[in-house]
Order: structure tokens, then C-alpha cells, then sequence
């Protein structure tokens, strides 16, 4: 079926895919410090079928493919020296396949910038003033101010990901988005 004949309700459903998908990796990441592999493999999944009904071009669709690929090698060489989780890498990877090109240039900007404020974030929650506020509430809240624990980088990628989507092709490809 041509992308002309696709109802609008069927596009605008298709692209909440991934802006609905982001947003559950951020919030298990920030919960449990993991991103289960299934939302980044429905990611993956979800975005060639999107795409074409969407109408983008092949090349475009090429092009993100290939920005994914590197997404990934990065996520991985960060996975590699510590910085980041292997959910957050595969993360990283699923959405800038998503968002392609051009968007992927404010995605990292913004996802970096917003990983540095976590960890500024963090290292204030982790204090000796502000642990035992923490430790008093909910237990996820309070695992996130253990002293040398581990980040939540899925919630910067997340925000960051979720800034950068209405540049991404495919919801400039959506009429009025």
C-alpha cells in the first residue's frame, strides 16, 4: 500500500512507537539499572516497517541504518570503558537509528549535556545530606543515592532522544508534526 493511502491515525500510532518505548527504557533504567533487551529490539523492529510506511526514502532509511550501526560501536566503546550499561549502549544504538540524520547531532549533544547534569544530580543525592531523604522514600529512589553506585545513563539518553524526535525524519515526514 502507498504511504499516501495510510490513514494518518495508523502514522501518528506508528510514531508514538518510539517516543513511548524511550520513555519505558528511561524509567526501568532509573528504577532498576537495566533496560530489558526487548525495548531496544522493538525499537529495532518497529522502525523499518515506520519508515517505509512513513514514506521515507530508501537512502534515508539506508542512512539511519548506518547511523545506528555507529551508534552502537560508540555505545559499545563506552560499555567498554565503564561509562555506560550494555542496555544503555543498545539504547543509544535503537535510537539514533530512529532518529537518523540530522537529528542524531542534537540527540548526542543534548543526551551528553543531560548525562552530565545526572551525574552533578547524583553526586548531590549521594551526599551525606541528602542520602538519608532519599533512603526515606521509595527503594529505587534510595538505591539511586548509594555512594558509588551506578547511573541511570537511560534516563539522559531518554531526554535526550525525546528532544531531538520532532527534527528526526520520519515525524518531519508526519503532516503538522
Amino acid at each position: 500500500m502507498p504511504p499516501d493511502l495510510i490513514p494518518p491515525l495508523v502514522k501518528a500510532a506508528l510514531l508514538l512507537i518510539f517516543p513511548a518505548l524511550t520513555i519505558v527504557g528511561g524509567l526501568k533504567d532509573m528504577t532498576s539499572f537495566t533496560i530489558p533487551n526487548w525495548i531496544s529490539l522493538a525499537l529495532l523492529a518497529a522502525f523499518f516497517p515506520t519508515a517505509l510506511i512513513m514514506g521515507v526514502p530508501l537512502v534515508q532509511v539506508g542512512l539511519s541504518a548506518g547511523i545506528g550501526v555507529l551508534a552502537l560501536i560508540a555505545g559499545m566503546a563506552m560499555f567498554a570503558l565503564g561509562w555506560i550499561g550494555g542496555g544503555d549502549a543498545k539504547l543509544f544504538a535503537a535510537a539514533g537509528l530512529w532518529l537518523g540524520w540530522p537529528a542524531v547531532f542534537p540527540f548526542v549533544i543534548i543526551t551528553g549535556l543531560c548525562g552530565g547534569a545526572l551525574a552533578v544530580g547524583l553526586l548531590a543525592l549521594r551526599s551525606m545530606y541528602l542520602r538519608p531523604i532519599a533512603s526515606a522514600g521509595p527503594a529505587w529512589f534510595g538505591r539511586l543515592a548509594i555512594p558509588g553506585g551506578d547511573v541511570p545513563y537511560g534516563v539522559a539518553i531518554c531526554v535526550g532522544a525525546l528532544a531531538a524526535f520532532p527534527d528526526s525524519l520520519l515525524a518531519l515526514s508526519f503532516p503538522g508534526f
